[in-house]
């Protein structure tokens, strides 16, 4: 096993109409909002957990932190 933290690259890959309420709100928990958007999370029991409940709506794919990609932030605009 290497020394390096494991992630989950988590794409949404199928639409969540006609499924309940609990899966639009476990895809979005995940952090997804559009269809085909991929996001990387920390492999931990609650992310896995996450991914199974909505298994037939996304695709999970092992990666290396190292290589992940570092999200960055834009600063928010002010409202005038």
């Amino acid at each position: 096993m290497t020394d390096q933290p494991q992630g989950l690259r988590v794409t949404w890959v199928k639409s969540a109409i006609g499924y309940g309420d609990d899966q639009k709100r476990t895809i979005r928990a995940l952090g997804l909002r559009r269809l085909h958007q991929t996001v990387e999370h920390n492999d931990s029991p609650s992310v896995r957990g996450m991914v199974v409940a909505v298994r037939h709506l996304v695709q999970v794919e092992p990666v290396t932190l190292a290589s992940a990609r570092v999200a960055k932030q834009r600063p928010r605009r002010a409202r005038s």
